[in-house]
């Protein structure tokens, strides 16, 4: 449907560019604490006409991310032979999916087609907060997924009674309970600062790294708080995928026949694939950050990348390199053709 409203809005359409400077609000002795609003930008150096055309391609993606995420959880649920753990996982991971691609790709393609920047300031805190918060849970799913992959090649015997439906619960609710405690404070802490009076944020959504920067005040609270969650989330979670696969892949070598060895390989691709478009460009996009210096358009790429490309991609790779999955698509797809 959002698809559908957004090709009927043309050129004409879209509202002048509002100014940087905007009404904020200020204390009682003039001290200026919250904008009213901040400013989202598109890419750097495309004009209005280019950004609008670009909304229809992020428009057909987050048609897809939508339409692949939700098919990956209705498959998974009416299949009872996949009530399996890797599965169940996967159906915890669209469904991530599925809410941050709704967080961030329809105010986007809003900002591309009308060239309306303006995101109230509140609004912004809160996409700011689900962005991380969704990541986190993202990154532990991802993990909990290594894990099932380390336990089925390295100890087959004992997957079945270590992986239990119940434990798969259990690590779906500490994934959302962990994402929501770590990120909860973020709002707040970027609350008690003062703003300048540029209001304008460097990508088309809100990032807590973002926000920060445009304060007048002290941020050294935000700085290392920010610097702890990415550390004791993402950058534990990271190293632990990493030791799990060192694991398999000694597990793998040793294995005495080479098509044993294949198989069992083979079954961590699409796994492999989900780490390295989760993790590269948010390792990359934290690095650019820390580092400092002006906004440039690999900021850009790499924030856009991070947020936009795993909600596409990993059905598409799951459902490719799934056979329980490809083949209940074909049945589909041969039931209606009929």
């Amino acid at each position: 449907m959002m698809f559908l409203f957004f090709s009927f809005i043309g050129p004409g359409l879209r509202m002048q560019k509002p100014q940087l400077l905007v009404p904020v609000m200020a204390t009682p002795n003039g001290t200026l604490v919250h904008p009213a609003y901040f400013l989202l930008v598109g890419i750097p150096g495309l004009g209005l006409n280019a950004h609008f055309w670009l909304a229809f391609p992020l428009c057909f993606m987050y048609a897809l991310a939508t339409l692949g995420n939700l098919a990956m959880v209705l498959i998974i649920r009416v299949e009872r032979r996949l009530h399996e753990p890797m599965y169940l996982l996967l159906a915890m991971l669209s469904t991530i999916d599925l809410v941050l691609s709704s967080v961030t790709m329809p105010k986007m393609a809003s900002l591309f087609l009308t060239g309306i920047q303006e995101i109230e300031f509140n609004v912004c805190l809160a996409q700011m907060f689900l962005i991380h918060a969704l990541s986190a849970m993202e990154s532990a799913v991802l993990l909990a997924m290594a894990f099932d992959r380390f336990v089925a090649i390295c100890h087959p015997l004992r997957h079945a009674s270590v992986l239990t439906g119940p434990t798969v619960t259990k690590i779906g609710l500490a994934a959302l309970t962990r994402g929501f405690v770590f990120f909860f404070p973020l709002p707040f802490i970027l609350k008690r600062l003062s703003y300048c009076q540029t209001r304008t944020v460097t990508h088309s959504f809100c990032l807590h790294q973002d926000i920060m920067k445009l304060s007048c005040t002290d941020t050294t609270v935000n700085v290392v708080y920010g610097l702890f969650i990415i550390l004791s989330v993402m950058g534990v979670d990271s190293l632990f995928i990493g030791f799990s696969y060192i694991l398999i892949l000694r597990a793998v070598l040793g294995l005495s026949s080479r098509g044993a060895a294949l198989k069992a390989f083979n079954t961590c691709i699409s796994h492999l694939c989900a780490v390295l478009v989760f993790y590269v460009p948010l390792i990359g996009l934290s690095v650019v950050h820390r580092l400092g210096g002006p906004t440039s358009l690999l900021h850009v790429i790499m924030a856009n990348i991070y947020l936009l490309l795993p909600p596409v991609v990993n059905p598409v790779v799951y459902g490719a390199k799934t056979k329980e999955i490809r083949s209940r698509v074909l049945r589909m797809f041969s039931q209606d053709g009929r």
